[in-house]
């Protein structure tokens, strides 16, 4: 799938991106994702906005929920599943003002919020990012 659209992707198509995007990211991390949900949502519920303080729903393009690996111990009984969301709307938006690739931004922020799963920070991203 490539970023030339006549009309934006919907959930299933973006869902279909990002599962294309998941297979291009190298075994050795990809395997610790295995258990990991990739939702694919409109906007953040309005929970998630209270929670981060956010201005507006598309102020958020993904988010990580769940455990990191960095905190997660084998004695622990699962709670919940770890989830990364991605929100469809804010994402197109960000595409339309930037004029990125659009699987290019998918697996940027698909990326991103697997760092979130591996306990990485946004400064460390950033960081990691900036060296690359």
């Amino acid at each position: 799938m490539t970023g030339d659209f006549i009309v934006p992707p919907g959930l299933a198509g973006m869902e279909t991106m990002a599962r294309v995007a998941l297979k291009t990211i190298p075994e050795k991390l990809r395997r610790h994702v295995r258990g990991v949900v990739i939702r694919i949502e409109e906007f953040p519920d309005e929970e998630t906005e209270r929670e981060m303080g956010l201005d507006s729903p598309f102020d958020i393009l993904g988010l990580y929920r769940g455990v990191s690996l960095d905190r997660k111990s084998v004695s622990d009984t699962p709670v919940d599943v770890d989830m990364i969301f991605l929100y469809r709307r804010p994402i197109l938006d960000y595409w339309c003002e930037t004029g990125e690739d659009l699987t290019h931004i998918i697996r940027h922020v698909l990326i991103h919020e697997i760092g979130h799963h591996f306990g990485l920070s946004d400064e460390d991203m950033e960081r990691i990012e900036e060296e690359a």
